[in-house]
C-alpha cells in the first residue's frame, strides 16, 4: 500500500511543530507535508511536478485566507476537490463547523488540549485515512505504475 500523504496547512510555527512531532510516530506510513499559509498550500496542491496528498488538513484561523476560505477554493476547483479535507481548529464553535460541512469538508476537529490527547487524534487520523482513502487522484504520477 502507498505512504499516505497528508498537507498539514496552519499558520502557528508552534502548532505546525507540535504536529510534526505527532505525525513522526507514523512515519513509516505517512508522509507530513506543511505549510504556514493558504498561498503557500494552494502553491503545492497547484505545483504540477508534485503529488496529491492524500488528505488535506486546515486550521480554520489563518490570516489573508482563511481554513474555511481555502476549503472553498479546493472544493470549487475540478483538479481538487476529490481530495478530502479535514478542518483542524481550536474553534467549536457551531458556526465554525456548520460552515466547514456547507463547504463540504469531510471532517471537524477540535485540536485537544494537552498534547497525549493530541497524539491520540492523530493516531485515530493516521489509522482512519490509510483505511479510508481514496483510490489514486488521476493526476498522480503513481496512479499508472500502480506504485
Amino acid at each position: 500500500m502507498n505512504r499516505l500523504r497528508i498537507l498539514l496547512v496552519d499558520d502557528s510555527a508552534p502548532d505546525l511543530e507540535l504536529a510534526e512531532a505527532a505525525f513522526a510516530e507514523y512515519h513509516d506510513t505517512a508522509d507530513l507535508m506543511t505549510r504556514a499559509s493558504a498561498a503557500d498550500a494552494l502553491s503545492a496542491l497547484y505545483d504540477p511536478t508534485g503529488t496529491p496528498p492524500d488528505v488535506v488538513v486546515l486550521d480554520i484561523n489563518m490570516p489573508v485566507m482563511s481554513g474555511l476560505e481555502l476549503l472553498r477554493v479546493i472544493k470549487t476547483d475540478p483538479v481538487l476537490q476529490c481530495i478530502p479535507v479535514v478542518m483542524l481548529s481550536n474553534s467549536s464553535s457551531e458556526q465554525d463547523v456548520a460552515q466547514a460541512y456547507t463547504l463540504h469538508a469531510s471532517s471537524y476537529l477540535v485540536k485537544a488540549h494537552n498534547f497525549q490527547d493530541f497524539l491520540q487524534q492523530v493516531e485515530d487520523f493516521v489509522h482512519y485515512w490509510c483505511r479510508c482513502r481514496l483510490p489514486p487522484h488521476p493526476s498522480d504520477p503513481t496512479h499508472l505504475s500502480g506504485t
